[in-house]
């Protein structure tokens, strides 16, 4: 039977395609320190126009793995270069140790990848597009299918075409994860869902990651990276800012000052993102506390409060432009 054969076919003709059984990752302790992921100055150019520049990025296996920027920083670029969607201009790349260009069919079968906007055959039903997407990896997944459904409350004998954004994100959730991979690229996956339905997604990956299964998100939802993943790399404009765990991107020189009792911070330097409100003053502190403790001992307030930034202030300080 053909791939044109099988979308056109009845939900019935997926019976005769060959599968084999579907097992779970198992983790090798032999490639417990492998990058899954390791690029090389991977670089993609759209002609003059700028995609990504010298990518240089390591992703542990079994690791939970935060890709995050802002809306057209690259982020997508970059998985499509690394699934062979779109070549490279420059640079290389290696997942499961396996070069991206020269490997792609042995590299594709151990991934499960859900893009930002998917597209599926309105017509279908969603049980069909669904065993089409195990079939055409050769594989019958059946039982995880259904469950992963159930989970994420997925009607699959609605057609592809009557559904909302947020039931066909869940198609192609399903559609990522029924083969149990190895890796699993996510590529802005909550947009469209309810929180409800994110608990669960994000229920779902965690077990998986407990499973040995590992997970690369993109995303710019930072409150998503800070709560599920373990490291992150920041991409701004192409470029790769900071990768590191996300405990040490927590980790930063700067306070959050709040003053109660004026209507403007004192004149120092290191003050940024200013915000005030009636008779309360918030910002950013990045300069010496000795110098900072003084100027406010001048200071007739009320109140005064220092404290760590959140996370996503500190990512925050990584999107802005110079």
């Amino acid at each position: 039977m053909t791939a044109a054969a099988c979308i056109n076919g009845a939900a019935g003709s997926y019976e005769t395609w060959p599968y084999k059984e579907n097992t779970a990752p198992q983790r090798k302790e032999s490639e417990h320190d492998m990058n899954i992921i390791q690029t090389d100055a991977l670089t993609k150019f759209y002609g003059a126009s700028r995609g990504i520049s010298n990518i240089n990025l390591a992703v542990p296996e079994g690791d939970f793995f935060g890709f995050i920027g802002p809306n057209g920083a690259g982020k997508s670029t970059t998985i499509r270069t690394l699934l062979g969607l779109i070549a490279p201009t420059g640079g290389s790349a290696e997942i499961f140790g396996k070069e991206i260009k020269k490997q792609r069919n042995e590299i594709l079968a151990d991934i499960g990848y859900m893009p930002s906007e998917a597209t599926f055959y309105r017509n279908m039903k969603v049980r069909e597009v669904i065993q089409y997407s195990a079939a055409l990896r050769g594989k019958r997944c059946d039982g995880e299918a259904e469950e992963l459904c159930k989970r994420l409350e997925l009607d699959t004998e609605k057609k592809i075409g009557a559904l909302s954004l947020g039931n066909r994100k869940k198609v192609s959730i399903v559609c990522a994860l029924q083969h149990k991979p190895k890796l699993c690229i996510f590529d802005e996956p909550t947009s469209g869902l309810d929180p409800l339905m994110q608990r669960e997604f994000y229920a779902v990956l965690e077990e998986r990651n407990a499973q040995g299964t590992t997970i690369f998100l993109s995303s710019h939802v930072l409150s998503e990276v800070q709560r599920y993943c373990k490291h992150a790399a920041v991409i701004r404009q192409g470029e790769l800012l900071v990768s590191d765990s996300i405990a040490n991107l927590g980790q930063a020189h700067a306070k959050r000052v709040s003053l109660r009792g004026v209507d403007a911070p004192p004149a120092l330097d290191g003050i940024k993102d200013i915000k005030v409100c009636g008779d309360t003053v918030n910002f950013l502190y990045s300069g010496k506390p000795e110098v900072l403790l003084q100027a406010l001992a001048t200071l007739p307030l009320a109140d005064v409060n220092i404290a760590e930034p959140d996370l996503e202030e500190i990512f925050l300080h990584y999107y802005q432009a110079d």
